[in-house]
């Protein structure tokens, strides 16, 4: 078996002043440049969900790794999209759907500064620059606190929402739960909405095999002091696969 990693960023852009909340969270655009630039040197393709299905299903096999945007941040369109489009690239971008044109309010409590989100017209650019987008919720909810029909609502709802407002084709087919939470009932809803798969918050490599469950894949977390090497060593060895077997055993907690 071999595994594949899926990176997950947020936001593109300029930290913010020491001190900010969640600003390991912003990779500087730079920072971003130098991963792509690297990773393409080496022989790899990065590719969205939809593309990297059967390779994680194992009908196919290549030099690949998934890239994946959490939120939907313009600042990925400003500062990702050239770079994506450089090295030949393509990403899935997890938007919240009743949220689109507006900012991370959701952040709001734990005293992170506002971003603006992509709006409609900018995440068609996302889409016709090559990318993908996929859903995030409705509202970046803590789904497990949900009952299960507004769970299903959140899910279901905000799939059709973006397939109402954008051109894509297949539509909307991938799913990223938020804070990485999910539950049983979480699950069935993503299936039972359509989507061909979920990702979540989980740190570790996707592992290739033909009855891989494609509705809790784990991802490789770059951070804001991710550097090239450290990059290297999350894709390529088991460092980023250890992190998620010492989560599983440590009490729970939010995740980002």
């Amino acid at each position: 078996m071999k595994a594949i990693p899926i990176l997950m960023y947020h936001q593109i852009e300029v930290a913010a002043p020491k001190g900010s909340a969640m600003r390991g969270l912003v990779v500087a655009p730079r920072t971003f440049f130098w991963h792509m630039a690297v990773l393409w040197a080496l022989g790899y393709r990065g590719l969205s969900m939809g593309e990297l299905e059967p390779y994680l299903q194992g009908t196919r096999r290549g030099r690949v790794f998934g890239i994946t945007f959490d939120d939907g941040y313009a600042n990925n369109l400003e500062h990702a999209l050239p770079v994506l489009r450089r090295f030949g690239f393509t990403s899935t971008c997890y938007v919240v759907a009743d949220l689109v044109g507006q900012h991370n309010r959701w952040d709001a409590v734990l005293g992170v500064a506002p971003a603006r989100l992509m709006d409609a017209t900018q995440l068609q650019q996302w889409i016709d620059g090559g990318q993908e987008v996929g859903s995030h919720t409705l509202t970046h909810a803590h789904l497990p606190e949900l009952s299960s029909a507004q769970q299903l609502q959140e899910i279901a709802v905000s799939k059709t929402h973006l397939e109402s407002v954008l051109r894509q084709a297949g539509g909307v087919r991938h799913f990223c739960y938020p804070y990485g939470e999910y539950t049983a009932d979480t699950l069935q809803a993503v299936r039972t909405s359509g989507y061909a798969g979920a990702t979540t918050t989980e740190r570790g490599r996707a592992w290739i095999s033909p009855s891989i469950g494609m509705w809790d894949l784990p991802r490789v977390l770059v951070s804001r002091t991710t550097t090239v090497l450290h990059l290297l060593l999350k894709c390529f060895t088991r460092y980023e696969d250890r992190r998620r077997s010492a989560a599983r055993c440590a009490p729970p907690g939010n995740q980002p």
